[in-house]
C-alpha cells in the first residue's frame, strides 16, 4: 500500500475509547473486511456469553463455579447481595488497613511502624500485583514491595538477606486461595524461620489472603495473624489483580486503588457494546479477540510478541504470559473435541528489545505478530532537549513507530494499543482490556478459559517425585556407608522403569549437604555410586 491508502486504512480501522484514554489500531494487521463479517456473528455470540457471565452463569463446568472478576470493580453487578456485600467489605477492609499500618495503628513487634511489604505467593497471587506495585511505584510510596514467588532456596535467601534486620519493620502479606500452593507454603516456612532468628514472631507481621476454611485460614486464625482478607472460589488467580491479592500491596504502597478499580470498571464499560457503532470501531477488547483469531487463523498459530514502549509496563509481558497462556492453552475444546489450542505470548519493553530480537522479528521467522504499547504523555514534568527540538520521549515514540514501520516492510503484522497517559486508573484499565479479549477470544475458539488442567498436572507430577525421592532416601539410609548406582537403587525400591528420575533426584541430593548423601565418582558419569553417611 502506498502512505496515502495506509492512512485511509488507519482512519478506518482506528478504535477509539475516549472514556478509558485509548486508542487501538489494527491497521497493521493484513486482513479485510470479509474476516470481521465471519466473525461478527460469532462475536456476538462472545459478547452474549460474556454478560451471561458476568450475570453469574457457571464458567467453570469442572467445578460447578461462577467466575466474577468483573464484579471486583462493580459489586453492584454481582448476582448475589452476599456476594456485593462481601466485595464492598473486602475493598474497605484494604483500604482501612493500609490506612492503619501507614498511620502506625499497626505496628511490628519492634520498632515504630512497618515499612516493607514481603508479598508471598506464585502465579496469579503475585504476578498481578508486580505488575501494579513495579508500574506505579514512586520514590514517595508510603512502602517498599518486594516479592518471594517461587521455592528456590538461592532466590528465598537473596530477598531475605536484602531485608536483614529490616525484617523488624516488614509486613509479609501471604496470597494463597488454598493455603496448600506449595512454593508459597515452603516460603512461607523460611520466612517464619528468619523472623525467629532474630527474635520476632511471625505472627506480629504476617497477614493471609486466603479462602475461608483453608490450611493458611486457619493457620492465620490459630497464630493470631494480624489479618486476613478473603480470596472467593470465583476469582481465579490470573484474573485476581482487583481482589485483595492484588489491591491490598498496591494499597500499601500507597497506591490510589480507587482509581485501578475505576479504571478496570470503565473498561469494562467501554468492551461490554457492540465492535462497531455508527460506523465506528468502539469495542477495542472485541476487535482484538478478532485480531487473535485472524492472526493466527483460529488457532494461535502466530506467536504475540507484547512490547510496551515504558519502563513502568516491563512486567506486562510476563503477567500476560499466565493471563492469556493459562487461560487459552487447552487440549480440548469444551466440546470434548482435541484441539490443542493456545496463544503463545513473549517479550519484554521497547526500546531494550530492539537491540536483542526485533532483528529476528524483521528479518526471520515470520511466526509472530507483535502488540505495541504507547504512552503518549512522556513525564508529569518538561523534559530537556537532548537535541535539537528532540527530547528522550521523542526518541522513544520515533523507535517505537520506526519499528512498526520496518516491520510493515517485511509484512510482519502488528497492532498498537496507545493510552494518553500512565497512571493507576489506566493501568486498570489496560489489565482490564486484555481480560476481556481473553474471555472473547476463548468463546470464539469454544475453550474454557477458567480452569487449568494441565498446571494441576504438574503438580501431581511434583509430588510423585518428592514421594519416590523420600523412598531413594529411605533406601540408602537402610544401607548407610554402602555405595550402589543409580540402576541398583532403581531396583532395590522396586522402579527399574524410572531410572533416569532416579538419577536426577540422586544427582540433586547429593549436590547438596542437606540429606546426608554423597556420591563417589565411577569410570563414566552413571557408574558413580551414591551412599548414606
Amino acid at each position: 500500500m502506498n502512505p496515502r491508502e495506509l492512512w485511509d486504512r488507519y482512519k478506518r480501522y482506528l478504535c477509539v475509547a475516549e472514556r478509558i484514554g485509548l486508542r487501538m489500531d489494527v491497521s497493521r494487521m493484513r486482513f479485510d473486511d470479509s474476516i470481521l463479517d465471519r466473525l461478527a456473528g460469532p462475536m456476538s455470540a462472545a459478547l452474549a456469553a460474556m454478560q451471561a457471565l458476568e450475570r453469574g452463569a457457571i464458567a467453570n463446568a469442572d467445578e460447578r463455579r461462577m467466575v466474577g472478576h468483573y464484579w471486583s470493580r462493580a459489586p453492584q453487578l454481582a448476582p448475589d447481595p452476599a456476594i456485593r456485600t462481601a466485595i464492598e467489605k473486602s475493598i474497605a477492609s484494604v483500604k482501612r488497613f493500609a490506612a492503619d499500618v501507614h498511620d502506625g495503628t499497626v505496628a511490628p513487634q519492634r520498632g515504630d511502624g512497618f515499612f516493607v511489604i514481603l508479598l508471598i505467593g506464585i502465579g496469579g497471587s503475585t504476578l498481578g500485583a508486580q505488575l501494579m506495585c513495579d508500574c506505579l511505584g514512586s520514590l514517595d510510596d508510603a512502602m517498599v514491595v518486594r516479592f518471594l514467588d517461587n521455592t528456590d532456596p538461592d532466590g528465598i535467601d537473596r530477598v531475605l538477606s536484602e531485608l536483614n534486620d529490616g525484617l523488624e519493620e516488614t509486613l509479609t502479606v501471604v496470597v494463597s486461595k488454598s493455603g496448600t500452593t506449595t512454593e508459597t507454603y515452603n516460603a512461607v516456612l523460611e520466612t517464619a524461620a528468619a523472623y525467629r532468628r532474630l527474635g520476632l514472631d511471625f505472627a506480629k507481621h504476617a497477614v493471609a489472603v486466603t479462602s475461608e476454611g483453608s490450611a493458611l485460614y486457619r493457620r492465620a486464625l490459630d497464630e493470631k495473624w494480624l489479618k486476613v482478607f478473603p480470596m472467593w472460589d470465583w476469582v481465579g488467580g490470573r484474573t485476581s489483580a482487583f481482589s485483595a491479592a492484588g489491591l491490598l500491596p498496591a494499597a500499601l504502597q500507597g497506591t490510589d486503588v480507587d482509581a485501578l478499580l475505576a479504571g478496570a470498571r470503565e473498561c469494562d464499560i467501554v468492551t461490554r457494546g457492540e465492535v462497531i457503532l455508527q460506523n465506528q470501531y468502539q469495542n477495542p477488547a472485541a476487535l482484538l479477540a478478532m485480531m487473535w483469531y485472524h492472526a493466527g487463523s483460529g488457532r494461535g498459530e502466530r506467536n504475540m510478541v507484547v512490547l510496551p514502549y515504558r519502563d513502568r509496563l516491563c512486567l506486562l509481558g510476563r503477567y500476560l504470559q499466565q493471563l492469556v497462556m493459562e487461560s487459552l492453552g487447552k487440549e480440548y475444546d469444551r466440546a470434548g473435541s482435541l484441539v490443542h489450542q493456545g496463544l503463545t505470548v513473549y517479550g519484554q519493553k521497547g526500546t531494550t528489545d530492539q537491540h536483542a530480537f526485533v532483528q529476528q522479528l524483521r528479518d526471520g521467522r515470520n511466526d509472530f505478530f507483535v502488540t505495541f504499547i504507547e504512552v503518549l504523555t512522556d513525564r508529569v514534568t518538561t523534559s530537556m532537549r537532548v537535541g535539537e527540538e528532540v527530547t528522550t520521549g521523542d526518541y522513544l515514540s520515533a523507535f517505537l513507530h520506526g519499528t512498526r514501520s520496518a516491520l510493515h516492510e517485511k509484512d510482519r503484522e502488528s497492532i498498537t494499543i496507545t493510552l494518553d497517559a500512565l497512571h493507576a486508573s489506566s493501568l486498570g484499565a489496560l489489565i482490564a482490556l486484555f481480560e476481556r479479549a481473553v474471555g472473547l477470544y476463548a468463546e470464539l475458539i469454544n475453550v474454557n478459559a477458567y480452569h487449568q488442567p494441565g498446571v494441576e498436572a504438574g503438580k501431581q507430577a511434583a509430588v510423585q517425585w518428592i514421594e519416590r525421592q523420600r523412598a531413594i532416601l529411605a533406601c540408602l539410609r537402610s544401607r548407610r556407608g554402602v555405595g550402589m548406582t543409580v540402576e541398583q537403587v532403581a531396583v532395590a525400591i522396586g522402579r527399574p522403569d524410572s531410572t533416569e528420575e532416579i538419577y536426577h533426584i540422586l544427582e540433586h541430593v547429593a549436590a547438596n549437604p542437606d540429606h546426608g548423601i554423597a556420591k563417589t565418582k565411577g569410570a563414566n558419569l552413571f557408574d558413580g555410586k551414591y551412599a548414606a553417611s
